[in-house]
């Protein structure tokens, strides 16, 4: 038996379990820069981060006047070639992750990604940073394939966290992530949510509608267990 009482816990990537704004605003002032712009504060990414990296872009060309669809599609395809080459070069988990994937395994809570990221992109930083194999599942932005109106059924739409419930096993589940993506993502998949002050928050994590809010990975099996006393 164990302590907590959810049998799998969904995890967003960038901003909860892995601290990956420097890659990505790299990827982000190369593309930039390939279409005569300026680059932007690496910092400022952290706040882009939420809803994948064509929003990331798109904000940044958006702030600087614009472009035309072809001319953005080609830098965006430009920024994922970047990013592919370069996604674990200052990537890091954050503190507490390892140990605490590796406590929550030896409860036998089951665990998945459900992230905006690519999944191809996703996994193979995951398997540089030997995290993959922690997770049963890794959905990613591109996963669930594309709605009727031609967009990818991604976070805040609540499939990719439905799916992943499934796949580990339909039963008690918890979702975690430091956006409004992953609040709106879990609210509409019926789950509860915890949110991770410690990352790229769009939000003040407070008033993300949490079940629960924590500001470092340790407090997450703490909080978890809160949450079982308060049922």
């Amino acid at each position: 038996m164990t302590d907590i009482p959810f049998s799998a816990i969904g995890f967003d990537l960038d901003g909860t379990l892995l601290d990956t704004f420097r890659d990505l605003g790299a990827a982000v002032n190369h593309a930039l820069v390939l279409g005569g712009f300026a680059e932007v504060s690496v910092e400022s990414s952290k706040d882009l981060i939420g809803g994948g990296a064509k929003i990331m872009l798109a904000r940044a060309v958006e702030a600087q006047g614009g472009l035309p669809e072809a001319e953005f599609k080609r830098l965006y395809k430009a920024m994922l070639r970047f990013y592919e080459a370069h996604n674990a070069v200052h990537t890091v988990p954050y503190p507490g992750v390892r140990e605490g994937l590796a406590e929550l395994a030896a409860k036998g809570v089951r665990m998945a990604v459900v992230t905006n990221k690519f999944e191809a992109f996703a996994r193979n930083v995951l398997a540089q940073l030997d995290l993959i194999g922690a997770f049963e599942t890794v959905i990613g932005g591109d996963s669930m394939g594309k709605g009727p109106d031609g967009q990818f059924l991604a976070k805040p739409h609540p499939a990719p966290v439905l799916k992943a419930r499934a796949v580990l096993g339909g039963g008690s589940f918890v979702f975690l992530g430091d956006s409004t993506y992953d609040a709106r993502a879990a609210d509409q998949a019926g789950v509860p949510f915890i949110a991770a002050a410690y990352g790229y928050c769009d939000k003040p994590a407070g008033e993300m509608g949490a079940a629960a809010v924590i500001d470092s990975f340790e407090a997450l099996i703490p909080a978890l267990e809160s949450l079982g006393q308060a049922r």
